[in-house]
């Protein structure tokens, strides 16, 4: 048995990676390819009236220029709003839009003929606020209105719930357009086939999504198109949309070529065109006993979706049933609405909607903490999810609920009660100690039916080859299904191949996103390769006159198991003389598994075993706003130690303690990756982090201007594995990817308003924001004001 779930193992990608020899889409060449480049709007909100083409196509090595006139199949593309153009036709709506497509022989050439296309332009009247877009008389991003969706939450009788508050405590919060800062641009290779079919490859999450959208946009049929995900340099959500798009186009130019075309975005064309995190205003206004018992919770959230859908409605929704956070509170109303806007479009980014209503929720226990005068620590252990407890959508908890054991842990590791009473001011120097919790529902959960697949295979050698549809971008997805596969085989790991995602060899496994890698791909992986075990068990037990459950895998053999190799085998004695093996390469002691595969090729066996996994049922009603919105959710409390220079209100972040609810580690090291990661990137979105959008127009173009943490501002992480096992999860495990980001930001606001007094609403807080607290807080939009996309 090679039992290595729950061990740090290398992970299987690390030596390509770190010696260069892994091939990213950008480092892929083939013969006669060309460039693409797009040529985008000058205008946020225009009418496209002409384009003239001529004088590029005439630029020496251009061989294509594409508009939305030379799409064959479909001109939009989107879910679950099909709303948004592969190349724009009448009409943009934001700056990044792609009008023209050029394919050219050189990138040289591709510049000098964007630049001489001519657009002539209606420019259009536009909406560049949240306020603006749900005014009666604004301008309509789209025909159908500036409202994308509508969300709501509703668990028992807020008004009644407030009027038996002892405390009522009201408060706004913001959170900006944020990037997903991968250090490897949007890259995609278009490479055409002999028998007229296309191949591509990509930076991607979601490999089948990819084909889809060129399927559709080219008007053939799924046969006609392979996509292949590329290794892929970070990702952070943000490969989904903007990648769909680009395939399309660079799969336009190769149809209308015949050559293979490369399309690589430059970072600025990254940060116009690209979708961010959305924005968020949020009202909050908690109602709590005298004892620590909040009893009222009502919020109003409102997201700036952008020009385009995308996963907004996804988002908004998952925003919604997170907001009043892993708390049960009795009494609870939830708004949320997501509108049209003028501005770059907003999509799936780490923690899908949760960071922004979690910052908010977890300002406000400790609001709420204060006005109570009861330790931050006992009031949220106090109201913590506990199994036998209910969330605010009406969902009884059962099981793995890990919230009180993480808050006790990160308590304990982090000297809170200590420090707390040592706070104290050096100087110019300010020092503040914060603590926040999160929790994140484990895949897609109500949004829509969830399901994963897998393939685990043998060739003729006896060699072990596992494949996903579930991609790893360098979530470390690879080294933990080769650690599954490893643990239900019985074959070490280093045995174990594992193969790119590949829509030609792996059935769909829906995209990868939603914190569902691990659990919904490890379970399909789990049943892969159960059913390979069993085809070739099968074949073995006939070949050694013995029960399939008496076999196991040795050294690359199956054997029969004993008490010498098998500690508690029970043993069966040795072959009756009438009873020699059927394989002259099977003996008492075990057959190869070569020989097995070898003997399943003669008998017609498949060593293919394509495992498809439905996750468990969830519910949810719209009309109502309740239901069991996950089958799973993580947890997690983080403490943050700050420094603030009171003179020039830097933050200076010290120290962090992440505990983390995970289920069970697969791969420990794996799992403090992660959380040390997330928390670093929650560090970045609370003090740093903003892509500035003055009227329609991206301001921030480049990491000159975009602030990310670097390794000398990162603090020290603590990370702390918690494991309250999860019975649907694969050998108990749960998500880790996108939670540890949760807890952060507001973790550290709670710190600085330890350190100064000062309560800091709107991120990221930037040193004029800390310096002056509220003299800088920008005005909320008026639908927080007057409830106007209230329920």
């Amino acid at each position: 048995m090679a039992e290595c779930i729950g061990k740090s193992i290398r992970r299987v990608d690390a030596e390509e990676k770190v010696t260069g020899k892994a091939k990213y889409a950008g480092d892929l060449f083939f013969e006669g390819m060309l460039y693409a480049k797009a040529l985008r709007s000058s205008f946020p909100h225009a009418r496209i009236l002409k384009i003239e083409k001529a004088e590029a196509g005439a630029v020496p090595g251009v061989k294509a220029v594409l508009t939305s006139s030379d799409i064959p199949g479909r001109k939009l593309y989107g879910f679950p709003k099909r709303d948004h153009p592969v190349i724009a036709s009448e009409k943009v709506r934001y700056l990044g839009e792609a009008i023209a497509i050029i394919g050219a022989a050189s990138r040289a050439a591709c510049e000098e003929a964007v630049r001489k296309v001519k657009v002539s332009y209606e420019e259009l009247p536009a909406v560049f606020t949240m306020a603006e877009a749900l005014k009666e008389d604004a301008p309509k991003v789209h025909e159908d209105g500036n409202i994308i969706q509508k969300q709501k939450v509703i668990r028992g009788d807020v008004e009644k719930g407030f009027s038996e508050s002892d405390i009522v405590v009201e408060k706004r919060f913001s959170t900006p357009f944020v990037e997903h800062a991968y250090i490897e641009p949007e890259s995609v290779v278009c490479v055409p086939q002999v028998d007229g079919s296309l191949t591509i490859y990509g930076s991607m999450q979601s490999p089948f999504n990819v084909r889809r959208t060129v399927c559709e946009t080219l008007g053939v049929s799924e046969e006609k198109v392979r996509v292949v995900q590329a290794v892929t340099g970070g990702c952070f959500g943000g490969k989904d949309d903007i990648i769909y798009e680009m395939a399309a186009q660079a799969a336009l130019v190769s149809r209308k070529t015949g050559l293979p075309c490369k399309f690589v975005l430059s970072r600025e064309e990254s940060f116009v065109a690209s979708y961010k995190r959305h924005p968020m205003e949020m009202r909050y206004k908690v109602g709590a006993k005298r004892d620590g018992t909040v009893i009222a919770l009502e919020a109003e959230i409102l997201g700036d979706g952008g020009a385009y859908a995308a996963m907004s409605p996804f988002i908004i929704w998952r925003a919604c049933v997170h907001a009043s956070g892993p708390y049960d509170i009795s009494n609870v109303r939830i708004s949320g609405t997501v509108v049209y806007t003028n501005n770059t479009y907003t999509g799936p980014m780490r923690g899908f909607g949760s960071p922004q209503v979690t910052f908010a929720a977890e300002s406000m226990m400790d609001i709420v903490s204060g006005e109570l005068g009861i330790d931050p620590m006992d009031l949220r252990m106090k109201n913590a999810l506990d199994c036998g407890r209910t969330t605010s959508t009406g969902q009884l908890l059962t099981e793995s609920v890990g919230l009180r054991e993480t808050i006790f842990r990160v308590r304990e590791k982090s000297g809170w009660d200590e420090k707390r009473r040592t706070g104290k001011i050096d100087g110019e120097k300010a020092y503040g100690i914060g603590m926040a919790c999160g929790y994140h529902g484990v895949s897609l959960g109500a949004e829509g039916k969830d399901f994963s697949s897998a393939l685990c295979k043998m060739d003729e050698d006896g060699n072990i080859l596992i494949a996903s549809g579930i991609t790893d971008y360098g979530t470390g997805s690879k080294t933990v299904f080769a650690q599954i596969a490893s643990e239900v085989l019985g074959i070490p790991v280093e045995k174990i191949k594992v193969l790119a995602s590949d829509t030609a060899l792996v059935r769909d496994a829906g995209p990868t996103v939603a914190s569902r890698g691990t659990t919904l791909g490890g379970n399909a992986m789990i049943g892969a390769a159960l059913g390979l075990k069993e085809r070739i068990f099968s074949v073995a037990a006939d070949l050694l006159r013995v029960g399939p459950e008496r076999l196991a895998i040795k050294n690359d053999r199956i054997v029969e198991k004993d008490k010498e190799n098998f500690p508690g085998a029970e043993p069966s004695g040795s072959l009756p003389e009438k009873m020699e093996p059927r394989s002259a390469g099977a003996s008492a002691r075990g057959i190869s598994l070569g020989e097995v595969a070898r003997e399943c090729l003669r008998k017609g066996i498949s060593l293919d075993v394509h495992h498809y996994y439905e996750g468990p049922p969830v519910s949810w009603s719209d009309e109502e706003g309740k239901g069991d919105a996950y089958f799973s959710y993580s947890f997690g409390t983080q403490v943050a130690e700050v420094e603030v220079d009171l003179g020039t209100g830097e933050v200076k972040v010290l120290n962090i303690f992440a505990a983390h609810d995970v289920g069970k580690a697969i791969n420990p090291q794996g799992v403090e990756g992660q959380i040390r990661g997330g928390a670093v990137m929650g560090m970045g979105y609370a003090l740093y982090e903003e892509v500035k959008i003055e009227n329609g127009i991206t301001r921030t173009r480049n990491f000159d201007e975009y602030v990310i943490p670097t390794s000398l501002d990162s603090p020290d992480v603590f990370p702390i594995i918690v494991e309250a096992f999860e019975p649907q999860g694969p050998f108990g495990a749960k998500a880790v990817g996108e939670p540890p980001i949760l807890p952060t930001a507001p973790a550290i606001a709670n710190a600085v308003c330890a350190a100064t007094g000062r309560r800091i609403h709107d991120l990221p807080m930037s040193l004029e924001r800390v310096l002056l607290g509220k003299a800088l807080r920008k005005p909320l939009a008026s639908f927080i004001v007057n409830g106007a996309g209230g329920y």
